[in-house]
């Protein structure tokens, strides 16, 4: 009976892996290929022009794709190293093989029961606890920068204001005032001692990689921007990509619908300094390509060999 259990438990798991890199294909062929923003026909011809550029500035762009990763991943493994030193390689995996996790769910909740598999069920609350400092670091860094370049574009630009609605400033008050008053019920204490053991040396070097982390693909899309023809200048430029990840992080999503999101706001925003829609979406749509669709392909692989074991 016990061999039986086991076999259709390895089964179950192994239907579950294929189902999710079978839905993660799905809908990154379908978010290419349907997109309304911009057609599949449309998006060869830009690309034919990106292309097109000299080979070294296209080096340079793939170049900051996997800066970008490894800033992540070195992120990554320095935090776990609280619970667990672990490998570069080991990293890698966790990392792109929660990326591809995280497509097919909200707001990327999936990362965290993803990278938590890879760990001992002991460790696991912990581990998806690490996994959030990180990414709390990242949107502290995103809002840092966003909030100038909503200054920035505030500033500069005649946009009305959107109207606050009452109602949901409410709700989020009182959830926050009900997490406050349940702290012991989710064990809300026993975290916060578990963070204020954590050394400072680990959040400084988690908030370096996020920071540099930001820096390289919000240059990233600057330099897409410029081969694409752009002259605007860097300062209007890079404030309004800050502004866009500002605007983009606060709006819940699938992962997968993140560069739609992105590249909804970027048309609305670098509306006010004329750059074409096309080429905007061209280029968020080519981020999104750069920094999640080849490296959750390739976290796909991963996933398929990801072994169970017995705490599962």
């Amino acid at each position: 009976m016990y061999n039986i259990s086991v076999k259709y438990k390895r089964l179950l798991f192994f239907i579950v892996k294929i189902t999710i890199v079978v839905i993660a294909f799905y809908l990154m062929y379908t978010k290419l290929v349907s997109n309304q923003l911009l057609s599949f026909q449309q998006l060869n011809e830009r690309l034919s022009k990106l292309f097109s550029a000299k080979i070294w500035v296209i080096i340079s762009v793939l170049l900051l794709t996997d800066i970008n990763w490894f800033l992540e991943i070195f992120k990554w493994k320095t935090l776990v190293s609280v619970e667990k030193k672990i490998t570069f390689l080991e990293a890698y995996q966790q990392s792109l093989a929660s990326l591809t996790v995280s497509l097919i769910t909200p707001n990327r909740i999936g990362e965290y029961g993803a990278k938590a598999l890879f760990f001992e069920a002991g460790r696991r609350k912990k581990i998806m606890t690490l996994n959030l400092v990180g990414n709390l670091i990242q949107l502290a860094i995103t809002c840092l920068f966003g909030l100038y370049g909503f200054l920035f574009f505030m500033k500069n630009f005649k946009a009305e204001i959107p109207k606050i609605d009452l109602l949901k400033v409410g709700l989020i008050f009182l959830i926050f005032a009900l997490i406050y008053f349940f702290r012991k019920q989710l064990n809300l204490n026993k975290i916060s001692v578990y963070l204020k053991n954590i050394s400072k040396k680990i959040y400084l070097k988690a908030a370096l990689y996020s920071f540099l982390r930001y820096l390289v693909f919000s240059h990233q899309f600057y330099f897409l921007l410029k081969i694409m023809g752009i002259e605007t200048d860097y300062p209007t430029l890079i404030s309004l990509i800050f502004c866009m990840y500002f605007m983009a992080s606060v709006i819940p999503s699938l992962a997968i619908f993140d560069w739609v999101i992105k590249g909804s706001i970027a048309i609305w925003l670098f509306g006010f300094v004329g750059l074409n829609q096309l080429t905007v979406v061209t280029v968020t749509t080519v981020m999104w390509i750069l920094n999640f669709a080849i490296p959750s392909i390739i976290g796909s692989i991963f996933v398929l060999n990801f072994k169970t074991n017995n705490s599962l």
